[in-house]
């Protein structure tokens, strides 16, 4: 009988030439099991999406009762699905007034096409302004507007009238005018490598938005939930988008993405054609139940409090001379090694000495950290000491 490695290899599609081929059977709290018992140390969260770890004991109930009602209706606004109206409310009721109505998805991609067709649908317009070295997603209006030719190239032609600019340039503002349906933007542009943008130019953007009637699209799908220490990242910039953006973290681990709005923008859909947005299993359940409980489980605990306190304490552990340059949003961190090459034989030690490290898409020579939030101070120092041996290894 074939291994499940080599079923892997036969059946599934691989995205590199090289798959990592870590298998997993089981995974609770921040750590991963093989299927003969190797453990490993999470310090990924599968990218930012298990912010309370593995199997949080919470979210598994709640999610088994749910499966013992029903698994999926019809999801896209027609239906009253329960969780999903308590997870929109829920939402909401931590939200600013104007993000009051929810849209939910499958996916961040998924999410960031409904939030392009709304912008053009509401102001009229038809270009879209995005960033370079931004992650929106692989879906061809996503990878329209992401920040990196490589990753698009051999998928031309693309979305027109996309105009990309420099993630903050303050000069290049005056590029948004009135022919701008929407401005798509990561607070933190996390594939870049953790580049952080500045409280003055967010602020500027939102003017701008303003002057230009142009929609603020803020793409929170790594940076929501706690990540950066608190429950939204724009709350840190006392900036307010007209849309929010938000995957990841907020299925918990199962498929769920969101754009956010208020009744008057969303509310373009309903006609014209009617049902001018649609999905099949966007919001569903089961998915909604694991996010309901995971974000009131971060809102009842002091989660989100601890981050910057351990932000810093990874930070203070990881000095080498071998770290070119470190970068941090909370526990979204990023370590610049001398090259790319360097950084995946890093990585690669990690994962053999049982901790599961990662690098960016658009920085192949920085090393990824993002733990669960619910790492404590002894597994953040035990983690520093294997990322420090690998570093010892490779550059003495």
């Amino acid at each position: 009988m074939l291994s499940h490695r080599q079923l892997f290899l036969n059946h599934l599609a691989q995205t590199s030439e090289n798959p990592l081929m870590l298998e997993i059977e089981r995974a609770e709290g921040i750590y991963l099991y093989s299927p003969d018992g190797k453990k490993y140390m999470d310090l990924i969260s599968g990218i930012s999406v298990s912010n309370l770890g593995h199997s949080h004991p919470a979210i598994v109930n709640a999610v088994k009762n749910q499966a013992e009602k029903f698994f999926h209706l019809m999801v896209y606004g027609e239906f009253v699905v329960h969780p999903q109206v308590a997870f929109a409310k829920l939402l909401c009721d931590h939200l600013p007034e104007n993000l009051n109505t929810v849209y939910f998805t499958n996916s961040g991609a998924e999410a960031i096409e409904g939030a392009m067709k709304i912008a053009k649908r509401f102001t009229g317009r038809s270009e879209i302004v995005a960033f370079k070295n931004a992650y929106h997603g692989s879906t061809q209006g996503a990878l329209s507007i992401i920040g990196d030719e490589s990753l698009k190239k051999n998928y031309r032609p693309l979305l027109p009238d996309i105009l990309q600019l420099d993630f903050n340039d303050h000069d290049q503002l005056r590029l948004i005018t009135n022919k701008s349906a929407c401005v798509i933007i990561e607070p933190v542009q996390a594939e870049a490598g953790v580049i952080v943008g500045e409280k003055y130019y967010l602020k500027a953007l939102r003017k701008k938005c303003d002057e230009t009637k142009t929609l603020l699209v803020f793409d929170e799908s790594q940076t929501a939930f706690g990540r950066t220490g608190s429950l939204f990242s724009f709350q840190e910039y006392e900036v307010i988008p007209d849309i929010l953006v938000l995957s990841k973290a907020l299925g918990a681990g199962l498929p769920l993405g969101a754009f956010i709005s208020s009744k008057e923008i969303l509310g373009v859909i309903q006609k014209n054609p009617v049902l001018g947005h649609i999905t099949t299993f966007g919001g569903n359940a089961l998915s909604c139940t694991a996010g309901l409980t995971a974000v009131q489980v971060l809102l009842d605990s002091d989660l989100i409090s601890q981050v910057k306190k351990k932000e810093k304490l990874f930070r203070d552990h990881l000095q080498h001379k071998a770290i070119k340059n470190s970068r941090s949003a909370g526990l979204l961190i990023s370590l610049q090694l001398q090259n790319e090459e360097t950084n995946m034989k890093v990585i690669h030690q990690c994962i053999e000495n049982g901790l599961v490290v990662d690098w960016f898409l658009f920085a192949a020579d920085c090393l990824r950290i993002a733990s669960p939030l619910t790492i404590t101070e002894e597994e953040i120092k035990s983690a520093c000491e294997i990322i420090l041996g690998s570093l010892e290894k490779f550059t003495g």
